[in-house]
């Protein structure tokens, strides 16, 4: 049986990698083929500045270095780092280790801007970031589009595609859901790049147009922005932030809703796995063309692409909606079966264990 040590974020608090990362450990124990520890990387606190050094994250990260003995018990060794130099670089002395003692070395990368970064750096920084990425046996991407991350560091041999998943109780049971209405929910960490300040400006807009709605508001709110969130929905009537989901109540939320809306121009997004979950749940996507988002969502399809920052571009979509209610309905019934087609656990769960419990192809 091999052993591998998961170094990352793990709920709480909840994120789509650390969702992802607590879904792998069940998955891999499970298999009967591995036996799994953690590092659980989770900041003990919610900051938007993602990427930005901070002596608070860095004190946090040197205390994690205490843990590297775990390397010396482990066969392969699974990183989700950031994708900023910081936030590869506090892993150094697991990658460095893991390097030394010929243990496997996997990353497996939640977004789209790791390849960015690494242009954008400039001398002993650039050539570290390399030093550290190239020391990886192999990686893991979430969909086609987001192979450049890697490809500087690792051959393409050994760099897979792993789509994101829901997970199974919000569709192993098919559900009625209301569709006489516009219905929108969004549900994700409340950060100005995810685009909700946009989304709370464009409600406002659908008041004063007297379009019929109820909106919901989920996840944590970044302490910087509370003021003015809370100032934005305190002027709307049929919309209520209800705070962090989990399990049945995420599930509640998204089977209540019919639009799920993300306007993100986060510049570490990957796919958004709530994306996935509104569509398991039957949901009409509004998002933007944003990293790998184009690759799993097409408008007119899926739902609608609009523009990043543009208010008017999200409420032209309601509106298109509110006026064709059964066009709601027909995309929200297409994207469950779709998801279905692509996006299952055990789609994930076949492939991940298929990918890590390969050798690599070439060193």
């Amino acid at each position: 049986m091999k052993k591998v040590l998961i170094i990352g974020p793990f709920p709480k608090p909840i994120s789509g990698v650390a969702l992802a990362n607590s879904v792998l450990k069940k998955t891999l124990d499970k298999s009967n083929l591995f036996k799994t520890q953690i590092i659980n990387t989770s900041l003990p606190f919610f900051e938007e500045s993602i990427g930005k050094f901070s002596f608070k994250k860095f004190f946090f990260f040197i205390s994690l270095n205490f843990k590297v003995l775990k390397v010396f018990n482990a066969n392969k060794i699974y990183i989700t780092p950031g994708q900023s130099f910081f936030g590869v670089a506090k892993y150094s002395l697991f990658i460095l280790l893991a390097f030394v003692l010929k243990k496997e070395l996997i990353i497996h990368v939640h977004g789209n801007y790791l390849g960015t970064e690494y242009k954008l750096l400039k001398g002993f920084k650039k050539k570290y970031f390399y030093f550290l990425l190239s020391k990886f046996n192999k990686g893991i991407v979430l969909s086609e589009s987001l192979l450049k991350n890697l490809t500087p560091f690792i051959s393409k041999e050994n760099i897979y595609v792993v789509y994101n998943f829901a997970e199974n109780f919000l569709y192993d049971k098919d559900h009625t859901k209301d569709f006489s209405k516009l219905k929108i929910t969004f549900l994700s960490n409340l950060m100005e790049e995810k685009g909700i300040l946009y989304l709370l400006d464009t409600l406002l807009e659908l008041e004063k147009k007297n379009i019929n709605y109820s909106a919901r508001i989920a996840g944590n709110i970044d302490e910087s922005l509370k003021e003015k969130i809370n100032s934005k929905i305190d002027k709307l009537e049929h919309t209520k932030y209800i705070g962090i989901v989990y399990d049945n109540q995420k599930k509640e939320l998204l089977d209540w809703s019919n639009i799920f809306i993300l306007p993100t121009f986060y510049k570490m997004e990957g796919q958004p796995i709530s994306i996935l979950e509104a569509l398991a749940t039957k949901n009409v996507i509004i998002t933007t063309n944003h990293s790998g988002i184009p690759d799993i969502i097409t408008s007119e399809v899926n739902g609608f692409i609009v523009r990043p920052k543009n208010v008017s571009d999200i409420i032209e979509k309601l509106v298109i909606l509110d006026n064709d209610k059964t066009k709601i309905k027909t995309i929200a019934e297409s994207n469950r079966k779709y998801f279905l087609n692509n996006f299952t656990l055990n789609k994930f769960q076949t492939k991940i264990i298929k990918v890590i419990n390969e050798s690599p192809r070439i060193r």
